[in-house]
């Protein structure tokens, strides 16, 4: 809410999406908010893969969305159980394939052009100062997304 109170104009006006943990959104509302965007971001808890049908996701075609922005690989005890139970019914491969690197794969058949994610498990706090990081060298300065990686890896 303060990235978006901060990025106000001219920026999130446009903006549109799911905040908070009030309810989960429907695999309806993933494949509308994806194919919909010219940016998408997810910030949010364990693996991002983990919160959408993975055979909608390769059906899907999504060229629009130039840059996809995945904070997430944040665990806590709930997100655990959470994942822990949906893994259950899951065979090997499809929990290898929402790994970050089998992630983005899959993101850029579906004609994702640029995708920004974690590649390992991080914290709440970690993450928000990736977010603002991103949010202040994209919107506010202008920089490349490639500029923007490597004010993150520094």
């Amino acid at each position: 809410k303060e990235i978006l109170e901060k990025y106000h104009d001219p920026f999130t006006l446009q903006w549109e999406g799911v905040i908070g943990n009030i309810r989960v959104p429907s695999q309806a509302e993933w494949e509308q908010l994806l194919t919909n965007c010219s940016a998408f971001l997810f910030y949010g808890m364990e693996r991002f893969m983990s919160h959408i049908l993975l055979n909608r996701l390769v059906a899907m075609n999504i060229p629009q969305c130039h840059l996809m922005i995945l904070l997430d690989l944040v665990r806590s005890k709930q997100s655990y159980q959470r994942i822990t139970n949906s893994d259950i019914h899951k065979s090997c491969l499809h929990i290898a394939i929402e790994s970050p690197t089998e992630t983005a794969m899959l993101l850029s058949l579906t004609g994702v052009r640029a995708i920004i994610a974690n590649q390992w498990y991080t914290t709440l706090q970690e993450n928000a100062e990736r977010l603002e990081i991103l949010s202040e060298s994209l919107l506010s300065s202008g920089r490349t997304t490639g500029q923007t990686v490597h004010i993150l890896q520094q």
